[in-house]
């Protein structure tokens, strides 16, 4: 079984010491391939560096994130786009819209939320996508754009069923994590992923980020990591009643077809 981790970002310093080992025990539980999120100038160079390190086993994005849109700039504009031009990644982002904390003003985000989607729909690449608490302004930006890029994905949706209701009739996909292992916050999310269809469906870790709550023992370290995907795989199976061979399967092979990466053995 093999699975892709479509938002790891692997290029955290809290992986700088053991890296390889990282990837051996995502090997070990068939997490072969993963996607390595770019989420500012730095980010985005070291995932680059990341993919071009292991090809075939790590693919790039770059992008920035809402938290940092203050920070766009005319020099990051065309890095990105020279990154797109040479192929040196999947996709363009993260890059979305975030009013949870409003880090950078609401105004900043929205101007740097369109000129990536302009990006991508320059390169002909799809997008990966972060929403919270903004969600009618994205929808709107999201719509005016959509039309020209192949592809877009929610990252790490948490949202209402409402929202993932005008995310699919737009034709996105979804992103799922480790936040539908949390039984305290999670079982919103639980019940509404049988909604999306199979060919829609994705699965992610966001490492290191969102530790499912399922993995027992409990891990003595607060650090997630790609080999906890399929921790991830048996919550989404279960809710949607489905086996995880199934969903391994589709997932992986939405993955494949979302970000042109080659078809794996």
């Amino acid at each position: 079984m093999q699975l892709i981790d479509i938002g790891a970002n692997i290029g955290h310093e809290s992986f700088a010491e053991d890296f390889d080992d990282m990837l051996a025990r995502a090997a070990q539980v068939g997490v072969t391939r993963m996607v390595v999120t770019g989420s500012d100038a730095h980010s985005n160079a070291d995932a680059i560096a990341l993919a071009q390190t292991y090809p075939g086993q790590l693919f790039a994005t770059a992008g920035l994130h809402p938290h940092h849109a203050s920070d766009w700039n005319d020099g990051l504009a065309a890095a990105i786009g020279q990154a797109s031009r040479d192929q040196q990644i999947v996709a363009i982002g993260e890059t979305g819209l975030d009013y949870f904390r409003d880090i950078s003003p609401r105004g900043a985000q929205q101007q740097a939320f369109a000129a990536q989607l302009a990006i991508a729909a320059e390169y002909g690449l799809p997008v990966f996508l972060h929403q919270r608490d903004a969600h009618a302004d994205f929808l709107a930006i999201l719509r005016e754009h959509l039309p020209d890029i192949p592809a877009a994905v929610v990252h790490c949706f948490t949202d209402t069923s409402a929202a993932l209701d005008d995310y699919l009739t737009l034709g996105c996909h979804i992103g799922i994590t480790g936040w539908i292992c949390d039984e305290r916050r999670g079982e919103d999310l639980y019940q509404a992923v049988s909604e999306i269809p199979d060919n829609r469906l994705m699965i992610e870790t966001d490492s290191p980020y969102l530790m499912p709550r399922t993995i027992r023992p409990k891990p003595k370290t607060r650090r997630n990591e790609p080999c906890n995907l399929p921790y991830i795989l048996a919550s989404v199976a279960a809710a949607r009643s489905q086996s995880p061979a199934a969903v391994a399967q589709y997932t992986t092979r939405n993955a494949e077809h979302f970000f042109n990466l080659p078809a794996g053995c």
